[in-house]
């Protein structure tokens, strides 16, 4: 691809002509945002497909967005880039920016941070852990292994995780930290693998890979920030305009799903008002009654890309501002 030969990309963005087909099409003109840049790889893919759009890429992490910038150096004068939690762009919405044509959210966690993020997202390799994607945050993944009690440990590992064991987990955790401070991704790993039975050790995945994705989304929050944007990414989104959500776990999918089906609803007001104020229209229709999923082809050179799901909304009526 353009511009890639000077650039280091590891991330493969899935679903792109998916993404493309429901949000943006070969005809479409104006401002669509890409609300989860990344290293930019559905924003050069839809630059490249529609020469007529232009982009508003939005990512909180800066080292990720350096990739972004070089790869897409050549699409420049159609792109701009906004350093920025996703919650936090639609909330402040820039004043010089037009109302979008379309929003895409990839919830994924990119392949650039296990391979190249050096915060302990992966324990492949021995780095600090970390886990913040923005330097800026109070809490690391190791003031939360290293200081919460052990039933709150459970509870979110549990939670975020999904972790079936997170109490014997969590036991084992406050068990090593007795003997010294876990401050790496490798070390908290082995803590988890020796935590959990024999049995489960050789699963389809590493028994750590939950336990590293409860801390991932705690220290990011990344829960009640897609909540968040969701809401105010629908409230600027253009009337005719569509939503498009990648997403790669049901904690995420459900977020999104009661969230499409809540704004397909005739009336969307809270149950406690005593009448009608978002006039008793829907506000969105709903484009995929089931998730897309990737094809066959797409999975066997993509492994990751199995667990994605595509939902989509157009947005039909304008609601509450």
């Amino acid at each position: 691809m353009t511009g890639q030969s000077t650039v280091d990309i590891v991330h493969t963005s899935v679903l792109r002509s998916e993404a493309f087909e429901y949000l943006v099409g070969e005809g479409a003109t104006g401002l669509y945002i890409d609300a989860t840049l990344g290293e930019g790889g559905h924003a050069e893919y839809f630059l490249k497909r529609n020469d007529s759009i232009v982009i508003a890429g939005v990512d909180a992490d800066e080292s990720i967005m350096r990739v972004a910038r070089k790869r897409l150096e050549p699409l420049q004068n159609r792109v701009s880039f906004y350093l920025m939690w996703f919650n936090q762009f639609f909330a402040e919405y820039p004043e010089d920016l037009p109302r979008p044509e379309g929003i895409l959210f990839d919830l994924g966690i990119s392949t650039f941070h296990y391979e190249k993020g050096e915060r302990g997202f992966s324990f492949s390799r021995d780095e600090k852990l970390d886990m913040r994607l923005q330097s800026g945050l109070e809490i690391s993944a190791a003031d939360i292994v290293n200081e919460y009690p052990e039933s709150e440990l459970a509870d979110l590992i549990f939670e975020y995780g999904e972790e079936r064991l997170s109490r014997q987990i969590a036991k084992g955790i406050v068990t090593a930290r007795r003997s010294g401070r876990i401050t790496s991704s490798l070390k908290l790993a082995d803590i988890v693998w020796h935590s959990v039975p024999p049995s489960y050790r050789y699963g389809r995945i590493h028994p750590a890979t939950r336990t590293f994705q409860a801390l991932r989304i705690a220290v990011n929050g990344e829960l009640v920030r897609l909540e968040q944007a969701l809401d105010s990414g629908l409230s600027v989104l253009k009337v005719g305009g569509r939503m498009a959500v990648i997403s790669f776990h049901s904690l995420e999918d459900r977020i999104v799903k009661r969230f499409f089906a809540q704004k397909n609803k005739s009336c969307t007001c809270p149950p406690e008002w005593p009448m009608c104020k978002c006039g008793g229209q829907r506000i969105v229709d709903i484009l995929t009654r089931k998730p897309v999923r990737p094809g066959a082809e797409e999975v066997s050179l993509n492994a990751p890309s199995r667990s994605a799901r595509l939902r989509v909304i157009e947005k039909v009526h304008e609601g509450e501002l």
